[in-house]
């Protein structure tokens, strides 16, 4: 998100995408990616780990990474594609670091995440409720001035 130019801001705002789930590094996610498969679409899920997440608003991307068959698979989504279905969060993850590269080198249940329980929902429910709450006066503000602009025009 452009903070020095409040007119990109605001486009970027416009498009942001809102169906997203609060996840962060060290989340167990499960991505479903519509996959083109010559002239046919399918819906792919893919589960692992998050373990890098760029909070850029319209920019923002995060990595997923498994393990299939022995190999370490990752993949990298723009917050924003349309290709991104839907994200579900399964596991939420104790961890320490915001970039988990660490991961790469470890195998079997050395890579295992410690689960997150307590107080990190209840953060997360009112993160959620405080980015409502200024959708629905920034949603107020673009509804009026939308009207001052018929009423004058």
């Amino acid at each position: 998100m452009s903070t020095s130019r409040p007119l990109i801001a605001a486009i970027e705002n416009a498009y942001a995408r809102r169906d997203l789930p609060p996840f962060r590094a060290g989340d167990t996610v499960r991505v479903h990616a519509l996959i083109s498969e010559g002239n046919k679409e399918r819906v792919q899920v893919f589960e692992g780990v998050c373990i890098k997440r760029r909070h850029r608003g319209v920019r923002g991307s995060f990595t997923v990474r498994k393990v299939s068959h022995g190999v370490g698979v990752e993949r990298v989504w723009p917050d924003n594609s349309p290709r991104v279905q839907k994200v579900e969060v399964i596991n939420r993850g104790r961890v320490r670091q915001a970039t988990l590269y660490y991961l790469r080198d470890l195998r079997g249940n050395a890579a295992r995440i410690r689960s997150r329980i307590g107080m990190y929902a209840e953060v997360l429910a009112q993160q959620a409720a405080e980015r409502d709450a200024e959708r629905a006066v920034r949603d107020a503000a673009r509804e009026a001035s939308k009207a001052a602009a018929e009423n004058a025009g």
